[in-house]
């Protein structure tokens, strides 16, 4: 029989897939269970897939590679997707799928599978990312193959054969957890108009209920990268851990927003990152006193491209990572401390500082007497960018 490793969650569309490819497609399946920081349901998932029929069920701890490989670098860019998303879903496909990739290859498996519907973002990130990785390697995309066209079916067919589901009145909608975010998506939230389900949150307190005096918080950064929370050094994945819960507790991160899928289509989304946003404000806030204007620009420029690459599945691309390249390149002077208040949802820069690489000079930009600059230089540098647009209006130089 041949053998398939599956991306395996042990929610409805992988449970319903693991069963259809054994009885369907007589597949010997391999279930794979990446933890990149989703939870208690990681060991969960492994019991599930061999009682589902399993030959096979590993899960591994990807959380550090996840966050120092693929979060970091994506905040050292300030990528954000159309102003407001911090791409949790994007960053972690392509980690999931070079963990595809090597149990493929480990348990001698001849394609891979995933629960991606011929809809979304994702199908395109674990392909892209598996091909980029391994040109000859076989995908199976039960959601581009079998009958079943709904989430209706695919509850009635797991009744069909004894499988739990966690989709429940209560839940009307999926999620997606990884260490970074909590994505909410389809049932109730497909109408625009319609709110998030009160209770629907699980990472950020409501920030009504959040606590009525404020946290300030410092983050330090070494070249760019998250380092140290309030001084204690950590490492990538428990700093992001920790920033979720500090953030969190303030109702920090919430998005709910419709973004464009490479796919063609609006596709509405409710998210919460906690951590990442705090992680956001303090690097630009760092960045603010350490990057050069003029590179600080040019990487704002950039941004969007990054992120729209990221987004679209090409994390592996040739020219992702060169742009990545100059993103960590700019980064070498990116040293120092930002100080952020919490207070009931928002992160509010308050502070920073680099004892190494600040360009700001205090006797440069003061109001008052002395300091180096002299303020009549002004005048000739106001009226040589002024010359075109006189010239324009045809007013001469006199």
């Amino acid at each position: 029989m041949s053998r398939v490793v599956l991306a395996y969650s042990g929610g409805l569309d992988t449970s319903v897939i693991l069963k259809w490819l054994i009885e369907e497609r007589g597949y010997e399946v391999v279930c794979y269970t990446a933890d990149v920081g989703q939870g208690e349901e990681v060991e969960e998932a492994v019991a599930k897939a061999y009682a589902t029929g399993a030959v096979e069920a590993i899960a591994e701890d990807l959380r550090e590679e996840f966050a120092e490989h693929y979060v970091w670098p994506a905040i050292r860019a300030n990528a954000v997707y159309e102003n407001y998303y911090l791409l949790g879903t994007s960053l972690a496909r392509p980690v999931i799928a070079k963990g595809l990739v090597r149990a493929a290859e480990t348990f001698g498996a001849e394609a891979i599978s995933h629960g991606a519907t011929g809809k979304g973002n994702d199908q395109v990130r674990f392909e892209l990312s598996a091909y980029a990785l391994k040109p000859d390697i076989r995908v199976v995309a039960p959601w581009r193959e079998w009958s079943m066209r709904g989430r209706a079916d695919l509850v009635a067919y797991a009744d069909k054969h004894g499988i739990p589901v966690p989709v429940t009145a209560e839940k009307p909608y999926s999620t997606d957890a990884n260490l970074l975010h909590i994505s909410y998506e389809g049932g109730v939230l497909e109408d625009p108009w319609v709110g998030p389900p009160a209770g629907i949150f699980n990472m950020t307190t409501d920030p009504e209920d959040a606590p009525d005096e404020p946290q300030e918080v410092v983050v330090s950064f070494e070249r760019g990268s998250p380092v140290a929370v309030d001084g204690v050094e950590m490492s990538p994945a428990r700093l992001l851990a920790h920033s979720n819960k500090v953030a969190g507790a303030h109702g920090i991160g919430r998005v709910d927003l419709v973004e464009n899928r490479f796919v063609g289509m609006k596709n509405r989304g409710v998210y919460e990152t906690p951590g990442g946003t705090l992680l956001h404000h303090a690097h630009r806030a760092v960045e603010s006193i350490t990057l050069d204007r003029e590179l600080a620009h040019l990487r704002d420029e950039l941004m969007p491209r990054y992120a729209e690459m990221v987004y679209y599945g090409f994390w592996f691309s040739p020219e992702r990572e060169a742009v990545q390249k100059f993103m960590d390149d700019i980064q070498s002077r990116v040293t120092g401390e930002a100080r952020l208040r919490l207070y009931k949802g928002r992160a509010m820069v308050v502070g920073r500082r680099s004892d190494s690489h600040t360009l700001y000079d205090e006797e440069t930009v003061t109001f008052e007497a002395g300091g180096t600059y002299d303020q009549a230089d002004a005048t000739g540098f106001i009226r040589l960018n002024a010359l075109r647009l006189r010239m324009q209006a045809g007013g001469g130089l006199g």
